[in-house]
């Protein structure tokens, strides 16, 4: 489903028994704390010890990064 997915993660830094986020009835669409796969790889390094926009390098004009330009850390999984 390319809308709302399903993610587990244990240790590290990360609450245990922690739903984050939800979908509609049908499973589908996402219907509050929408988060993607860029604040996931935010988050993951953040526990890691690793500042995402320090990644930070210029292209062809553009910034890029691992985490895209709009990743952000998700504090709610974080214990």
């Amino acid at each position: 489903n390319p809308y709302g997915y399903s993610v587990w993660m244990a240790g590290g830094g990360t609450k245990g028994g922690t739903a984050y986020g939800a979908t509609d009835e049908f499973g589908y669409h996402v219907s509050e704390d929408k988060c993607d796969i860029y604040d996931l790889w935010a988050t993951v390094l953040h526990l890691m010890g690793v500042d995402h926009e320090a990644l930070t390098y210029r292209y062809g004009g553009r910034d890029l990064r691992l985490t895209d330009v709009h990743g952000r850390v998700i504090n709610g999984i974080i214990a």
